[in-house]
């Protein structure tokens, strides 16, 4: 993913700022040069670029991404767990970690539903560009009202988690149609295959190398998709600020802020507070011997990258020891996506905001359990989070070409939920450490 980052000497997140500011500025112009007519419906000529060009461009970016999302999350999520290895060989060790590891995923998209929630920064649009929003985006709205309408029992809904069949959740996953759980089936099943093959490692090695193919695979055409991000993006902002004009870009403020607000509190809060009670560790203390680590996670925006800092850093100046700061920071640098289960959770929750789809209680809940699961799954590279977040919004019915609002502002969000990933993965090595020597 390095070359992918760079093309033309330019880094691709700055091309991908400027492909967003491209298509929010000349979908600014068009909207004025092309008035609205005189019954307040777009200018014939407008729609015709907005449909055939500019939303076409956008749909190339997603579909690509879209090809290979299924047996990514899969592979994924079943090398993640099978990293974690033979719990029984590992026995405590393994267990801390991995209820550690679950305990703060599930407090980071806590905290940023509850931000998202709270501040609401997708309702910052005006009734009339919500409803304009609406009606272009009118089949996904709809469809996730007759969800809603047709909600299962949380019996069923716990139920359907566990597939039936596998593969039929798989094909009917990402439009609508699988007769259970949908992703999250799909997530179940990598998770019980992950464990599964962590229990006979020597037999299943074979299969291993195969999911790392697919993996490998997956990530060549992602990093292929992310290459025509810029012309996908200006496509899909082109869209917007044609449709919506300034309230858009005044609403993704709120989000970005939103998102800075909730990583903060998450940072300082809860690792704090995790720190202190379960390492008996002084969080002045713990933030401070960290410092190196952080600043190499902010500049690489990547776990992989930052993690042989991550050791050293453990080891000479936490004082963990080394087999556990190996165990743990080398399994955190895939599983422990703390910072990017809060950041998919705001994200979905934004944009279901800003498209008017009102999500359920039960959608909410499987936002978060699939944000739980997809930080699990996410790539310890830059943008290694997008596809899972497309994926969550197709999920719960909201319109996946609103991840064009996002990604231009994602390059300064991924450095951020990298630097709270990486903090995550410290802190739970010292809280093992610390659980460990008691032990002994």
């Amino acid at each position: 993913m390095n070359e992918a980052t760079k093309k033309n000497g330019l880094a691709l997140h700055w091309q991908i700022l400027i492909g967003l500011l491209i298509g929010a500025v000349s979908g600014l112009i068009a909207r004025q040069v092309f008035a609205a007519t005189e019954t307040g419906e777009m200018h014939p000529t407008l729609q015709w670029l907005t449909k055939n060009i500019a939303e076409s461009l956008g749909q190339i970016f997603l579909r690509v991404i879209f090809m290979v999302v299924v047996p990514l999350v899969f592979s994924a999520l079943t090398l993640g767990v099978a990293g974690i290895g033979d719990v029984r060989k590992l026995g405590r060790l393994g267990v801390r970690t991995l209820m550690m590891t679950m305990i703060l995923s599930g407090a980071s998209v806590a905290i940023g539903l509850g931000g998202a929630n709270l501040v609401k920064p997708g309702e910052r649009l005006s009734d009339e560009k919500r409803t304009e929003l609406k009606e272009r985006f009118a089949t996904q709205p709809v469809k996730a009202v007759e969800q809603a309408k047709n909600a299962k029992s949380i019996r069923d809904s716990l139920l359907d988690i566990i597939p039936r069949n596998p593969l039929q959740e798989m094909v009917g996953a990402l439009d609508g149609s699988s007769p259970g759980g949908g992703m999250l089936a799909v997530m179940f099943f990598a998770l019980v295959c992950g464990v599964a093959i962590s229990v006979s490692p020597e037999r299943t090695a074979p299969l291993v190398r195969v999911l790392e193919g697919i993996y490998d695979i997956a990530m060549v055409v992602i990093g292929w998709a992310m290459n025509f991000a810029p012309i996908g993006v200006a496509g899909l902002m082109f869209s917007l600020t044609a449709t919506l004009g300034v309230d858009i870009l005044q609403t993704l403020i709120w989000y970005v802020v939103t998102v800075l607000a909730a990583l903060s509190l998450h940072m300082f809060g809860v690792y704090s507070l995790v720190v202190w009670l379960f390492a008996k560790m002084s969080p002045r203390q713990f933030f401070g011997r960290i410092t190196e680590v952080l600043l190499t996670a902010f500049a690489t925006s990547s776990s992989n990258a930052t993690l042989p800092t991550s050791l050293r850093v453990a080891e000479e100046k936490l004082g963990v020891r080394r087999d556990v700061a190996n165990f743990v920071l080398t399994v955190g640098s895939t599983a422990n996506q703390n910072g990017t289960a809060l950041y998919e959770g705001i994200t979905v929750l934004f944009l279901a905001q800003v498209f008017g789809v009102e999500l359920t209680f039960a959608q909410q809940f499987q936002v978060v359990l699939m944000s739980v699961l997809a930080g699990v799954g996410t790539a310890g590279v830059p943008g290694g989070s997008l596809p899972l977040v497309v994926l969550v919004l197709k999920s719960v019915g909201v319109p996946e070409e609103g991840i064009g609002i996002i990604l231009g502002v994602d390059r300064l969000l991924d450095m951020c939920r990298t630097t709270l990933n990486v903090t995550g993965d410290l802190a739970v090595a010292v809280c093992v450490d610390r659980g460990e020597a008691v032990a002994d």
